[in-house]
C-alpha cells in the first residue's frame, strides 16, 4: 500500500541529452517504462553511464533516473556551497521524501501516472568537486557507526511511463517483506 506525504513534492525535472555533469531544467519530462527519460543521455536497457559502459555495456542500466532531494542544498548551503535543481546532474529533484531511507524496491509514483522503482545510491564522485570544489565532501560523511553515508541521491528504473513536472505530487509504495537496505549502483 502507497503512502502519500502532503509535502512530498517534485520540486523540478531535467534533462540533457549529452553527458554532461549538471542537466538543464525544463518544464516537463517524459518517462518511458524500461528505457528512463525521453531524450536524456542516460535513457536506455542497457547501462549508459561512460565508466559503466567501459567496463561491460551489457549490463542492465539501474540508472535511468536519477532523483535528488532538495533538502541536500539546505544542507550544503550550510558549508557554502550553492547548488540548485540539476547541477547535480539529477533528472527530478524532490522535496518531503526522504530518499536516502527508502528501502531498495521502493515505489515512487510521480504526478498522476509515471513510477520508478529506486535500486540503489547515486555514489557521489569527484566530477561533483570538478563542479564546485570541496563539494564531493560535503555529499560524502561518516554515519555515527563509522559507515560512509552516500547523499548523491537514487537512481531508478521506470516501471509505468508518464510526464512529470515541478509540482507534481509524490507517493511513496513501500515494497513488501524484509526491506533491503539501499547500495550504489
Amino acid at each position: 500500500m502507497g503512502t502519500t506525504v502532503e509535502a512530498a513534492r517534485v520540486v523540478a525535472v531535467g534533462r540533457d541529452d549529452e553527458h554532461r555533469f549538471s542537466k538543464p531544467v525544463v518544464d516537463e519530462v517524459t518517462l518511458v517504462a524500461g528505457w528512463g527519460i525521453e531524450g536524456d543521455a542516460h535513457a536506455g536497457t542497457t547501462v549508459q553511464h561512460r565508466s559503466r559502459v567501459a567496463r561491460d555495456p551489457s549490463q542492465p542500466n539501474l540508472r535511468q533516473v536519477h532523483l535528488l532531494h532538495a533538502e541536500v542544498f539546505d544542507e550544503v548551503a550550510r558549508s557554502g556551497h550553492r547548488v540548485a535543481p540539476g547541477d547535480m546532474g539529477e533528472n527530478v529533484t524532490t522535496r518531503g521524501v526522504d530518499l536516502l531511507g527508502l528501502p531498495t524496491g521502493t515505489l515512487l509514483h510521480l504526478g498522476d501516472d509515471a513510477c520508478v522503482r529506486v535500486t540503489g545510491l547515486r555514489n557521489p564522485c569527484q566530477q561533483i568537486n570538478d563542479f564546485e570544489p570541496g563539494l564531493l565532501r560535503a555529499v560524502l560523511g561518516r554515519a555515527e557507526d563509522g559507515s560512509v553515508e552516500r547523499k548523491g541521491g537514487v537512481m531508478a528504473v521506470v516501471v509505468t511511463g508518464g510526464v512529470v513536472r515541478a509540482g507534481d505530487r509524490i507517493r511513496v509504495e513501500l515494497p513488501a517483506g524484509e526491506p533491503q537496505p539501499l547500495v550504489p549502483v
